[in-house]
């Protein structure tokens, strides 16, 4: 699975709308919709962001753990 595809998942699986992550990311919805589709290649300065907002390891997104693995209990494991 591309990072693409993980993101639009996660983003599904927590309710949260293209627009709102925009929005959290200072971009038009149709910017993010562009880099989710893979029609545009996502900037690496967004995957923070991104993960702080969906809570979600950026491992998980770069696909180098299959489970997605909540942002904050990861930071609880690594202190």
């Amino acid at each position: 699975m591309y990072y693409t595809e993980r993101l639009q998942w996660i983003r599904d699986c927590k309710n949260i709308s293209q627009k709102e992550l925009a929005e959290h990311l200072g971009i038009k919805q149709q910017q993010y919709a562009r880099y989710e589709k893979g029609v545009n290649v996502m900037p690496v300065i967004y995957l923070g962001p991104i993960c702080q907002f969906l809570d979600i390891s950026a491992d998980y997104i770069l696909g180098l753990i299959d489970e997605p693995i909540a942002l904050k209990a990861k930071q609880k494991l690594t202190n």
